[in-house]
């Protein structure tokens, strides 16, 4: 094993691209758009603060969109997400960041 650097996810995510990760393009669509018309069915009222708060209507909806392009199941979905670099890019999630489980999506 070679010495960790500051750099690997960078330069791992390079070399995806180079070899023609095919979720690229859709890293560059402009997801927030969409957000005026998810926000709507994605509001409901909560009886108290308790709980975790709900995870982001559009990092939802790319989910979604993974889901479907890739005809993955709800335990599936949340296994590739933490298991593929080129799903967390999509999502514009990192190592660190928070993943919905399989009973969220």
């Amino acid at each position: 094993m070679g010495q960790r650097s500051f750099f690997d996810i960078e330069n791992r995510l390079q070399s995806l691209s180079k070899l023609g990760d095919p979720l690229e393009p859709l890293v560059r669509i402009p997801w927030e758009t969409f957000r005026p018309l998810l926000e709507p069915v994605h509001e409901k009222e909560r009886k108290s603060n308790a709980g975790r708060k709900p995870f982001d209507v559009v990092l939802m909806f790319k989910i979604l969109v993974l889901q479907t392009l890739y005809n993955l199941a709800d335990a599936q979905v949340e296994y590739q997400i933490r298991d593929r670099l080129s799903f967390a890019r999509l999502l514009g999630l990192g190592i660190e960041d928070e993943v919905p489980d399989a009973t969220t999506v």
